[in-house]
């Protein structure tokens, strides 16, 4: 479904993503670990056109997308969230939410024109009651008229998730969802993360934490210093001696 061919990231001397390859298969959790800095969030930022590539080739679905702006990756079914927890402070949680689906080419114009300035849109209403129904996913929908700026640091990565899951794409980056939560949250993370697999939507999700991850996904891809060390199920990475040396260094 993704394929991952060689990809390089330069900055200057610093090699943060080095010849790296692998595929996404449809409908499988996949999961990329790697210690702080082995190049996890700069591999999301260049499949998703926020970084351009020093070298090597990214295909969604056989097609080509290396260098193709963000906007237009997002449109053909690539989605993310960022670990930062990034929202829109001005607007409510279900505004947020609505801000991440992409359908102009198919809103209607006269709906939206011929209106009444103070009568919502049969589209803005879809759109609503559609984001509605993916925040009480996430157990969200009773914060939805909310200020995202008013929201704790778990609640702003549960609408991030919402968002970008909203427009159901066909591959959603998770970069780590469960960072800075509690045993209690990140075990709701998992079930989010199976919830949208069962809704059609491939997980990738990058992250530190191996318990969390072990736990979720089917296939997982190992990165230090910028390059892949070990890729398969999780029982084969946590007992591969290159993992066991990445994380707990060489006795």
């Amino acid at each position: 479904m993704l394929k991952i061919q060689e990809v390089s990231k330069h900055f200057g001397g610093l090699k943060a993503l080095d010849k790296v390859g692998f595929s996404i298969e449809e409908g499988r959790i996949h999961g990329i670990i790697g210690p702080n800095g082995s190049g996890k969030t700069t591999l999301f930022n260049c499949i998703t056109g926020l970084l351009p590539l020093t070298g090597g080739k990214i295909f969604l679905d056989g097609n080509e997308i290396t260098g193709f702006k963000p906007s237009v990756i997002a449109n053909m079914g690539i989605r993310r969230t960022f670990q930062s927890g990034k929202l829109v402070p001005s607007l409510t949680v279900i505004e947020n939410v609505m801000s991440g689906i992409y359908d102009f080419q198919k809103a209607d114009i006269l709906d939206t024109f011929l209106r009444l300035p103070f009568k919502k849109s049969r589209k803005e209403e879809e759109l609503r009651e559609k984001s509605l129904g993916i925040l009480k996913m996430v157990d969200m929908d009773k914060a939805a008229n909310r200020w995202a700026s008013d929201l704790v640091w778990a609640e702003r990565q549960f609408v991030q998730i919402a968002r970008a899951a909203v427009s159901n794409p066909k591959i959603l980056l998770l970069d780590e969802p469960a960072s800075g939560m509690g045993p209690a949250e990140t075990e709701q993370v998992g079930y989010l993360i199976r919830k949208l697999k069962e809704r059609g939507i491939t997980p990738v999700v990058v992250s530190h934490d191996m318990k969390m991850l072990m736990n979720v996904a089917e296939w997982v891809t190992v990165l230090n210093f910028g390059a892949k060390i070990c890729e398969g199920t999780p029982e084969t990475v946590q007992n591969d001696p290159k993992v066991l040396e990445a994380y707990l260094g060489d006795e």
